[in-house]
């Protein structure tokens, strides 16, 4: 079995190249640092091959997977994990250039990817794809608006690929996590270290690999059962922006 990880150079990505090995799946690694991708590939039990494109550029997304060799091209698994958030800012002082990374990486990455993959699991007739959305893209908060709207977008490509897919043997898995400790928020704020270790201060979040479990959990299921949607929350967080600090 062959399992494609989008985002795996860190966060969840990472954890679930780590995770699937564990199942002895082989692992193509992709990601925008080489050598954060060798470090991983390095340390995992299994095959693995990488690939270093930025999931937002069509053309490196098309031309990175046709050069996988042959041993490689029959992917089962596609786990759509990269993605970003930039900012947090109301509305009218947004700036576009953050709207434009989220949309770009979080849609756009999102459907190129699939686009070069998934028709080869309709000519295999099987398959399963993994599409990380978020609780963000269920419940739209204040000063979010772009970053909800694009994981709103990846829960209505889940379910149109769900309605598309199906009929082929694809099963279509939607994970939306809730606050998870990774480096998400230092990119969100840019950099601000401080400011984001606030975003997990007072409750125990979730960790990368309680997502990437989540992502095991659901590829491991019975032939017949499709794991369609998931909303996995930290247990003192209740909503997106709900959460009961000590």
């Amino acid at each position: 079995m062959i399992a494609l990880i989008t985002g795996a150079s860190s966060g969840i990505g990472w954890a679930t190249a780590e995770a699937l090995a564990k199942l002895n799946y082989q692992l193509i690694l992709c990601g925008r640092r080489q050598e954060k991708l060798d470090e991983l590939a390095a340390q995992l039990p299994v095959e693995t091959h990488t690939l270093t494109f930025d999931v937002r550029n069509n053309e490196a997304v098309a031309l990175a997977i046709s050069s996988l060799p042959e041993a490689w091209q029959s992917i089962d698994v596609l786990v759509n994990n990269a993605g970003n958030a930039y900012g947090m800012s109301s509305f009218q002082d947004g700036e576009i250039a953050d709207w434009d990374a989220m949309i770009d990486g979080n849609v756009q990455g999102l459907l190129y990817v699939s686009k070069a993959v998934v028709p080869g699991m309709v000519a295999r007739q099987r398959g399963h794809i993994v599409n990380m959305s978020s609780i963000a893209g269920k419940q739209t908060y204040a000063n979010g608006a772009i970053y909800c709207a694009s994981k709103a977008a990846v829960e209505a490509i889940s379910t149109g690929m769900r309605l598309d897919l199906t009929q082929h043997g694809i099963k279509v898995t939607n994970i939306a996590p809730g606050a998870v400790e990774t480096d998400f928020s230092t990119v969100r704020f840019k950099g601000d270290t401080a400011r984001a270790a606030q975003v997990y201060a007072g409750f125990d979040a979730l960790q990368a690999v309680d997502i990437a479990d989540t992502i095991a959990y659901a590829v491991s299921a019975p032939a017949h059962v499709t794991i369609a949607d998931i909303t996995i929350l930290a247990a003192a967080q209740a909503a997106a922006t709900t959460i009961h600090r000590k």
